[in-house]
């Protein structure tokens, strides 16, 4: 009797430890989205939607939901809160300006992780991640070197904030390695989507001798400006090849589904921890699209070589000596840019031709 005591007294110790296990192993996630775009944009937020479709397949996924065109700022929290009413808990909030508000939402709710996209604070239950696109840009300004024949390449940006300065940055550099006599004359729209303004200042950078065109930027109004004008276009976010048959040359482009596949599984495995999360071209997070069959083979062949060599860690885009807009040294010969000001870019290289608007 003692023996069958001691073995129930045994059992009755060890289950409740194998129904813990089994709950962890079972628990399933449920992931909310807000997007500052419409998912039919074309590029940044048909990227992001992609990443989430591609998340919504996996077996542990219980399901996934968004919210498109929520404006930034304070009352995208409003937006946030509802995600979590709704049963969430794991939110990516997909846009700079949801980062306060990420952040206000996250302290009322502990029991929730969120990620914010492209920001730079974190807390217990927030991460943030982006993607070293920077290094894509480079090699699109490669091609945009080496085609233009005006030596005039027209860049249309959306926020003068450090994401976008730095791929212009990276850009130049790119243009300048291969083209030192081009210039990237930059146009402010002080908007993420809307395809009017983008249009416009497209036709601005046009009208004044561009004859290649790039953008930060998240509809395709840019290329079709490219394609009805007869200049070269350089897109962004997604291969929007379509919208530009003609001009398009390649783009810079986003894959978020191992990122957010990676975060999930995280979170299931309860071993998510907040953290800044920065991938790059040899993580698969950001590429450069197929190059057009105008791209000589010649640049082809150059771009491929630089590509190698960026995901080996041999060659680092923002490697000195790099002048800024004044001329003057910025960055001394052999000298690799840190992380920290990347993050903090507030300054052009030379050959921009533009001004950082506060």
């Amino acid at each position: 009797m003692k023996k069958i005591a001691l073995l129930t007294l045994s059992l009755m110790m060890v289950l409740p430890l194998v129904a813990t296990v089994a709950n962890a192993a079972e628990k399933k996630i449920k992931a909310g989205f807000i997007y500052v775009g419409p998912v039919g944009d074309a590029g940044w937020t048909y990227s992001h939607d992609a990443g989430r479709k591609a998340l919504e397949k996996l077996p542990f996924v219980e399901s996934t939901s968004f919210i498109e065109s929520v404006p930034e700022g304070a009352e995208s929290a409003r937006v946030i809160n509802g995600l979590v009413r709704k049963g969430n808990n794991l939110i990516f909030t997909t846009s700079f300006g949801y980062m306060d508000a990420t952040l206000e939402v996250a302290k009322r709710n502990k029991d929730v992780v969120f990620m914010h996209c492209s920001g730079f604070k974190t807390a217990d239950n927030v991460g943030n991640y982006f993607g070293r696109m920077y290094e894509p840009r480079f090699l699109s300004g490669i091609v945009a070197g080496k085609m233009t024949k005006a030596n005039s390449i027209g860049y249309v940006a959306a926020f003068p904030i450090p994401e976008v300065i730095r791929g212009i940055n990276a850009f130049t550099l790119g243009v300048r390695s291969v083209n030192p006599k081009a210039t990237v004359k930059v146009v402010w729209t002080q908007t993420w989507f809307d395809p009017g303004i983008e249009r416009d200042a497209a036709d601005s950078l046009l009208d004044v001798g561009a004859d290649v065109l790039a953008m930060h930027q998240d509809a395709p109004a840019t290329l079709q400006a490219a394609e009805a004008r007869g200049a070269y276009v350089i897109g962004y976010n997604s291969d929007m090849r379509s919208f530009a048959p003609n001009a398009f040359l390649t783009a810079p482009v986003w894959n978020w589904a191992p990122l957010y596949k990676k975060v999930a599984e995280e979170v299931k495995n309860g071993t998510w921890k907040s953290a800044a999360l920065w991938p790059g071209m040899k993580d698969g997070l950001v590429e450069l699209a197929p190059m057009s069959k105008k791209v000589p083979a010649d640049v082809q062949k150059l771009v491929t070589e630089k590509t190698t060599a960026i995901k080996a860690g041999t060659f680092h885009p923002f490697t000195g000596p790099i002048k800024d807009q004044a001329g003057k040294e910025k960055v001394a010969a052999g000298v690799i840019v840190s992380d920290a000001d990347l993050l903090s870019m507030n300054w052009f290289v030379e050959g921009v031709q533009g001004t950082i608007s506060k």
